[in-house]
């Protein structure tokens, strides 16, 4: 059996919302809940948040979770999401053969796709595949799955980017697996988007 792990990026200042959108209430749960609680039952191990200021808040919030998370902070989350990005690599790749990406602002995606993406990789193995993402009525999102091989790319990663130039570096190598629900890949980033979230727009 293959070890897959977690990352789940929680480090952001939430600039354009202008408070810590993570911990506002969604179904009388934080943003925040919704991705810890999905890598928690699907038993990824091990999980790590990563996060920045709003670290004491987020363990407070997700007490029910600290036998299962692992906090990891972030000082210079000034610098981007690569910071956060090799933060929670390095606390997980000698642990794990692989490791999933989400974003700490994602309350829609359902286990299935989890689920799916794992068992993607288990047969993917013999193929060469080191990337499987979800592909959401279209459009391409996260968690993304990561073999072990990738990491030390990570740790080339400057300023505001993700795995996106990972993933274009090994484009032959990504393994997409498409969903019709385009909701499932929602994030939440403004205050209109959060209005548009409670009011089920």
């Amino acid at each position: 059996m293959y070890k897959i792990g977690a990352i789940i990026l929680a480090a952001g200042v939430s600039k354009r919302m202008g408070k810590p959108k993570l911990l506002l209430p969604f179904n009388e749960l934080p943003l925040i809940y919704y991705p810890v609680s999905l890598a928690v039952q699907n038993e990824l191990k091990p999980i790590v948040l990563v996060t920045g200021q709003y670290m004491n808040d987020l363990e407070n919030t997700l007490g029910q979770f600290n036998k299962q998370v692992t906090f990891a902070y972030n000082d210079k989350t000034d610098t981007g999401i690569s910071s956060s990005l090799k933060i929670g690599i390095n606390t997980v790749k000698s642990h794990v053969d692989a490791v999933l990406v989400f974003l700490g602002d994602q309350p829609f995606v359902p286990t299935e796709v989890v689920h799916k993406i794992i068992q993607e990789y288990h047969i993917s193995q013999h193929k060469g595949i080191r990337i499987i993402r979800p592909r959401y009525g279209g459009q391409e999102g996260h968690p993304i799955l990561f073999d072990s091989c990738l990491f030390h790319e990570f740790q080339l990663l400057q300023g505001d980017i993700g795995g996106k130039e990972i993933i274009k570096a090994n484009k032959k190598y990504v393994k997409l697996i498409d969903f019709p629900n385009k909701v499932w890949g929602t994030d939440i980033d403004t205050p209109e988007e959060y209005d548009a979230l409670i009011k089920g727009v």
